[in-house]
């Protein structure tokens, strides 16, 4: 993807104050966009990840904060944009089995308004934000986009249930949706619930690391990789109404990931197995790993950055932010 093609353009980035959300915007101010970033609204005025950019960069965007699940709010965001980058969402999947209602109310509810903004304004693309997730476990490797969905998870399901509305919005509607299926993006700024920060973060003041189930098989990403599919989606021709895959076809093991972390921070790290940090049995995805040939194809677009590269990347960005995890704690 060139970036003038998106030189001048006018989007909105919900999520913006998330990991991949933040990068995007980045991604999209490097390409000439226009920024507006929508965070979820908070009487702090925190804008999440979004804090961590430069201020000049912050200064070139415009960030205005409300809730998905307000539709008038959604509306203002979106009017006036070309493309819609859906990233907005709460993707704890231990906070799913808490708090299912928020989950699908934000999720499902939030993103049919934002199809709705999107459509009223008529907009020029819209890109949805899938999962890998919605899999579940691997049926057959690797998983291509018409591998059976199976969410194991109240989160799974509720971007199942977005995906489909979006799905029905291009088909019902014309609107011009692509739907963008990351599989497991990692790098810095990701919140420390998720396993590679979790690992990196404990691995920092400890060699004992407290984790969950160690066999799941995982396809990882490297964010600016991931945000960079995302630019292509919204500019590639003859992909709406597809969906489509962001992995790196490469499988990695949790064990493989402590072995190889620390390997890079010159550690021994001892595992500790915690049952509160593992899913319950039915819900755990055992394996994901993504057939690329779809976004090689549409997008023109490949993983490039080498998993121990990137890992070296999120070591370093997490050693010079060590105020960023409160490491005792379990995040959901």
């Amino acid at each position: 993807m060139q970036a003038n093609k998106l030189s001048r353009a006018r989007v909105l980035v919900t999520g913006a104050g998330g990991f991949i959300g933040s990068h995007l915007c980045e991604h999209l101010l490097s390409a000439g966009a226009h920024v507006r970033a929508f965070v979820h609204y908070n009487s702090r005025n925190d804008w999440g990840m979004l804090e961590d950019l430069e201020h000049r960069k912050l200064k070139e965007m415009e960030v205005i904060a409300g809730d998905l699940r307000d539709p008038e709010a959604v509306r203002r965001a979106v009017r006036g944009c070309t493309q819609v980058f859906h990233l907005g969402a709460l993707i704890g999947i231990p906070y799913s089995y808490a708090n299912p209602a928020d989950v699908v109310m934000t999720n499902v509810v939030g993103t049919l308004h934002v199809l709705q903004a999107c459509l009223d304004s008529g907009i020029s693309r819209l890109i949805q934000t899938s999962t890998s997730e919605v899999y579940g476990t691997a049926q057959s490797v690797p998983m291509d986009e018409s591998h059976p969905l199976h969410p194991q998870s109240p989160y799974a399901a509720a971007k199942v249930g977005a995906d489909k509305l979006a799905e029905s919005y291009y088909c019902a509607f014309g609107l011009p949706v692509v739907i963008v299926r990351p599989f497991n993006t990692y790098g810095p700024r990701q919140s420390p619930r998720a396993v590679i920060p979790a690992i990196i973060t404990q691995a920092l003041e400890s060699s004992s690391i407290r984790l969950g189930s160690l066999s799941p098989l995982r396809d990882l990403t490297f964010v600016a990789d991931t945000v960079a599919g995302f630019a292509a989606a919204a500019t590639a021709q003859a992909c709406e109404g597809q969906t489509i895959q962001l992995g790196s076809g490469k499988e990695t093991s949790v064990a493989e990931l402590v072995k190889m972390i620390g390997s890079l921070m010159h550690k021994r790290l001892r595992v500790v197995s915690e049952s509160k940090r593992k899913r319950p049995k039915a819900s755990e995805v055992e394996r994901l790993l993504a057939s690329t040939q779809k976004a090689a194809k549409l997008l023109s677009w490949r993983a490039e950055v080498a998993l121990a590269e990137g890992l070296e990347k999120t070591i370093q960005w997490f050693r010079a932010h060590p105020d960023r995890s409160k490491h005792h704690l379990y995040y959901i």
